[in-house]
């Protein structure tokens, strides 16, 4: 098996005890649990379904078996607390939420999980003395407030929402936190959500099939691995205030990412349609660099390894068909 983490390892006693990760399910806290595994620190696994697919498509099913893994629902603020004492956690990676369209379609439970679920993961954080939280919020916090050039939705309501509340818990309390705003990811296990299209469309191209990306221009290219990347080191120092840093990785257009693709690829039948993204491509990398330190994957790379990883998962079987 190909191993996606070794870019991305890092030294053990970055970190003074166990790592929780939420929303270990999804494509990113599926990348952050196999680097933190693979580099040796302990970690715990929490999500609200004990689903492994995600995880075992970077780390390997045997790994994923093997992993601490905790059924876990972040709206539950006495069950996250207990969560936290009975495995002694000293840092938390939070992921854990619902996307776009699923904010969209039941707005309240929305709100549950986005934002009351991240105020329970700092108020947790809170009462157990935890210095090294970190937590996602979005690129769709920049379509805050409506009216402006980039698309409103709820779930970037509920960003916005959480980054001012850890501002307020850092203010009142001095509990810290880094919120990191990722902007389209792609890479392996990335295949949920409006942005995953290019992923899926690779994908398509190993499984045989046609697809259309239904966006065109330009657009970030957050490679999975080195967004995780940065939020572990995020977690690996204790904090001092309450952080916001958007995080985009490159910058290049859908048709020129599938060029690169059709250099591994020549037979990939992927068309574009429709607009630009509806969100910022081309966001400042510069102030997370100067807070932390970590790798960088150059887009060729990226979507070679990538379009790798999915041939041999392809050829195990172990690659579910496109729906």
């Amino acid at each position: 098996m190909i191993d996606l983490t070794t870019p991305f390892l890092i030294e053990r006693d970055l970190f003074d005890g166990p790592v929780l990760v939420t929303g270990v399910g999804g494509c990113l806290g599926a990348w952050t649990l196999a680097i933190l595994q693979a580099s040796d620190v302990p970690v715990v696994a929490a999500d609200l379904r004990d689903d492994r697919y995600r995880p075992s498509l970077i780390m390997g099913p045997d790994a994923a078996a093997s992993l601490k893994w905790e059924i876990s629902d972040v709206t539950d603020a006495k069950a996250l607390r207990q969560l936290v004492d009975k495995h002694g956690i000293r840092a938390i990676i939070h992921y854990a939420g619902l996307q776009v369209p699923f904010c969209a379609s039941n707005p309240a439970l929305g709100a549950r999980v986005n934002v009351e679920g991240t105020i329970n993961i700092l108020q947790t954080a809170r009462d157990a003395g935890i210095k090294r939280t970190v937590f996602a919020s979005s690129v769709a916090a920049h379509g805050l407030p409506p009216g402006g050039k980039y698309l409103a939705t709820l779930y970037g309501a509920y960003k916005v929402a959480n980054e001012q509340t850890a501002h307020v818990y850092w203010q009142d309390w001095q509990v810290p936190s880094v919120c990191i705003r990722p902007n389209v990811v792609y890479g392996v296990a990335r295949d949920q959500g409006v942005s995953a299209k290019f992923t899926l469309a690779v994908q398509a191209v190993v499984q045989g099939q046609s697809y259309e990306i239904p966006y065109s221009g330009r657009l970030s290219w957050l490679h999975a691995g080195e967004a995780a990347a940065a939020f572990i080191a995020a977690a690996s120092k204790e904090g001092e205030g309450a952080f916001v840093f958007d995080l985009n990785g490159g910058c290049e257009t859908v048709e020129n990412g599938i060029r690169m693709l059709k250099e591994y690829a020549p037979e990939a039948d992927i068309a574009v349609s429709g607009k630009p993204f509806p969100f910022p491509p081309d966001m400042d990398d510069g102030p997370i660099r100067a807070h932390l330190d970590y790798p960088s994957i150059p887009l060729a790379e990226g979507i070679s390894s990538t379009y790798d990883a999915f041939v041999e998962l392809q050829e195990a079987g172990r690659l579910k068909p496109l729906e």
